[in-house]
């Protein structure tokens, strides 16, 4: 069995998520008060009581999932045994999910990471005024068409594929005018279904630019290591460990697809026969499953979760 780690995006955020994780576990409780010292905010009270609408402010929801996700790595190595450098072959993350990834292998310590998706997310928010952005996914669509009706709906705005997410589901990202056009225009060539996403920006698009020229400052401040195993990155869809093209990577990544795809793909085609989704939710878990045809999945977001991958992995 060769292992993938592999940690979840914006959108599987939820109130609530990791408080039974720090209730049970001194590793896990650590990491929550280490993100709230990196950000001198009580992050972890708006993500286990909420409101909601706090918590799904980008800003919040970047760093929160975040903290989740390595709480549960740091939760697997003091009680499953866990050793990443030992146990994976690669670790990989959707869109903010990369930060994550990142973290876990050492390339940047969990404060580093936690200021920098705070960065990321108010960057994104400020980039385009409210309203003026949008993003749709497509479903029943595979690149190409999606390629197609994003470049024909653009007339002159921005119009472009945010993130394949395999399993023909593509998410087009831009102007609202134009993402507006290409929901229309799906439904003339037999998308089975596009639909607006409840987002308050244009995520991975060109739109986003002033928030890549933010990271690039940020991320030019950060002491990075290579990671202890390699990360099969967004824009790419190839794995890094050399410091300096990770950085270039996660500015590319701001206003670049997300090819989660063909990133599952390659690790698979690397042999990897085992993906472990660690954080909020299961989404990544269903998208491989739709990816990589026989690949086993699991997913470890809480104390219950802990104890089946104690069982099955003892």
């Amino acid at each position: 069995m060769t292992t993938a780690f592999i940690f979840p995006g914006q959108g599987s955020q939820a109130v609530g998520m990791g408080k039974s994780l720090a209730d049970a576990f001194p590793a896990a409780r650590a990491v929550f008060d280490e993100v709230d010292a990196a950000l001198s905010q009580k992050l972890s009270a708006v993500m286990w009581d909420g409101p909601a609408d706090e918590l799904t402010l980008t800003a919040n929801a970047q760093p929160a999932l975040m903290v989740v996700s390595l709480a549960v790595m740091r939760v697997l190595e003091a009680e499953a045994g866990l050793d990443l450098k030992r146990d994976a072959a690669f670790v990989a993350g959707h869109s903010l999910g990369e930060y994550t990834a990142l973290a876990a292998a050492g390339t940047f310590s969990i404060a580093d990471a936690a200021r920098l998706l705070r960065i990321r997310g108010e960057a994104m928010q400020k980039a385009v005024p409210a309203g003026a952005g949008a993003m749709a996914a497509l479903l029943g669509a595979e690149l190409e068409l999606a390629q197609a009706i994003a470049g024909d709906a653009a007339q002159g705005e921005v119009c472009e594929v945010a993130n394949d997410n395999g399993g023909g589901q593509v998410v087009l990202s831009g102007a609202k005018a134009a993402v507006d056009r290409a929901i229309a225009l799906s439904a003339e060539r037999g998308v089975r279904r596009a639909m607006l996403l409840p987002v308050s920006a244009p995520f991975h698009c060109a739109l986003m630019q002033p928030a890549a020229e933010a990271m690039r400052a940020a991320l030019a401040e950060i002491a990075m290591g290579a990671p202890c195993v390699p990360v099969m990155a967004n824009v790419g869809a190839a794995p890094l460990s050399d410091p300096d093209a990770i950085r270039a990577s996660l500015v590319a990544q701001v206003t670049g697809t997300v090819r989660w795809r063909e990133c599952v793909a390659a690790m698979a085609a690397a042999g990897v026969t085992d993906f472990v989704e660690a954080g909020s939710g299961k989404v990544l878990a269903g998208l491989v499953k739709r990816i990589a045809a026989g690949a086993a999945t699991a997913s470890v977001g809480t104390a219950e979760d802990i104890a089946t991958y104690k069982s099955r992995n003892g």
